[in-house]
């Protein structure tokens, strides 16, 4: 080449400008805003939740299908709540409580959730359990041990980092009933009519209970300090400070945990939906109107949509409580220790963080064991429904209370739209709770 030529192609090289970074598109954009919310969302179908919209579909078919579409604005408002209070102070919802309020509302909140969650567990495992002898034969209880283990081992051993990666790929197996849904064949028309038109007769006790049980099982608290905690945790894994710290941070953090937020609980939403659908059009319509259990509903497909069908609900089963199992166990640890002030984590090394880990061994071998005193799984999801739903309400308000107060939150406190969602999810779901309890006493559903 001519030194000229050279020269001047050398010259426009040098002169060119960097192109310019190309943004991101907006799935790119959510794709990377999705974590701890995706996590949480997806943990709230866990196999007790799929008993309980297995029975809503195969009651009563497609007429409570709207509940979900009611209960979704009311779950993300409050586990976007949950979310800001972790981004923000850095500390999850056991640890505000013990900084700011009187101790005995801590210590009643986390005894309580404690002992649903440990309910809660066992049958989860158990229903773990018999998911996986319907699919290859053997014992159930043996299946069940090896799964509390299983979980336990993933929890201790595991990263935070490569720990949340496993979870996030657990999301996948939900969508085993979108399949099962299109296998069964809905009539979609019918199915549209039962989301978007509202009907319930007050009354008819068994649908009133039936739309109590949904939304128990949709905002649970063991959901809340699961996604504070993990907000905390990913403020440590990428080595950040909370907002109240950097507030430049703030809009582009409150952004993401709301779109986080809103996105994982649409798609648990979704997922309860279609489980509510493939009820109903493959049950309900030939007469299988009680569905006491995730398996048995598992079972009860086989006959009218098919071994295929089966199988993969039955699969579904596995892969939600391989999600859901550790993260009832984890929110109790972190609640535990938050409320004595131990060293909590999921990216703390097992020496560093003993009592942590102990609570998660010690809840999933507590939940495990009710498998071997005869547990009645109705009356383990009963009392689990319970329990959570009567400590949703106060911990919503204390959450609500928390995210409100300028001193805790400074200049990320509530605005006055989600202050005003907050509460009236706060009152929905103490309305609920009293509903339930009422209707329980009078001996109905």
């Amino acid at each position: 080449m001519p030194p000229a030529l050279e020269a001047s192609t050398a010259h426009s090289c040098a002169a060119s400008p960097p192109a310019p970074e190309r943004e991101p598109g907006l799935l790119k954009k959510i794709a990377r805003s999705l974590g701890p919310g995706l996590i949480t969302g997806a943990a709230d179908d866990d196999p007790s939740g799929i008993a309980t919209y297995s029975q809503v579909g195969a009651q009563f078919g497609f007429g409570l299908a709207w509940v979900l579409l009611f209960s979704y604005p009311l779950m993300a408002v409050t586990q976007a709540i949950a979310g800001r209070i972790g981004c923000v102070t850095g500390d999850g919802i056991a640890q505000n409580l013990r900084l700011h309020y009187p101790r005995w509302l801590l210590r009643v909140a986390v005894l309580t959730l404690l002992v649903a969650n440990i309910v809660n567990l066992g049958a989860d495992l158990g229903a773990m359990g018999t998911a996986a002898q319907l699919l290859v034969g053997g014992p159930a209880l043996a299946y069940t041990a090896a799964f509390a283990a299983l979980c336990v081992l993933l929890e201790v051993f595991l990263s935070y980092a490569r720990y949340a990666a496993v979870l996030k790929w657990l999301t996948l197996a939900l969508f085993a009933y979108v399949l099962v849904a299109l296998l069964a064949g809905v009539p979609w028309g019918e199915a549209m009519r039962g989301t978007f038109i509202p009907r319930l007769s007050l009354s008819n006790a068994d649908e009133v209970m039936a739309v109590l049980a949904v939304l128990g099982t949709t905002i649970s608290p063991y959901l809340f300090f699961w996604q504070a905690a993990q907000e905390v945790e990913e403020q440590e894994r990428r080595q950040t400070q909370p907002l109240y710290v950097t507030p430049k941070r703030g809009d582009g953090e409150i952004d993401r945990v709301a779109v986080d937020t809103w996105v994982g609980m649409g798609l648990s939403n979704l997922i309860s939906w279609f489980i509510i659908l493939a009820a109903a059009a493959t049950l309900h319509v030939r007469g299988v109107t009680n569905i006491e259990t995730s398996a048995q509903a598992a079972e009860a497909l086989r006959p009218v949509a098919g071994e295929f069908a089966f199988v993969v609900f039955a699969l579904g089963i596995v892969g939600a409580g391989l999600l859901a199992a550790p993260v009832l166990a984890g929110s109790a640890a972190y609640a535990v220790c938050e409320t004595f002030g131990w060293t909590e984590g999921l990216d703390r090394k097992l020496k560093d963080a003993r009592a942590f880990y102990g609570v998660i061994a010690v809840s999933t071998f507590l939940g495990f064991a009710l498998n071997f005193v005869g547990l009645d799984p109705i009356k383990a999801l009963y009392w689990s429904a319970v329990l959570n739903g009567l400590l949703a309400a106060p911990i919503m308000a204390a959450m609500l209370m928390i995210a409100s107060n300028r001193k805790i939150m400074r200049e990320f406190a509530l605005g006055l739209r989600m202050r005003v969602a907050g509460w009236l999810a706060a009152a929905a779901m103490a309305a609920a709770s009293a509903a339930f309890l009422i209707l329980s006493a009078l001996g109905t559903g």
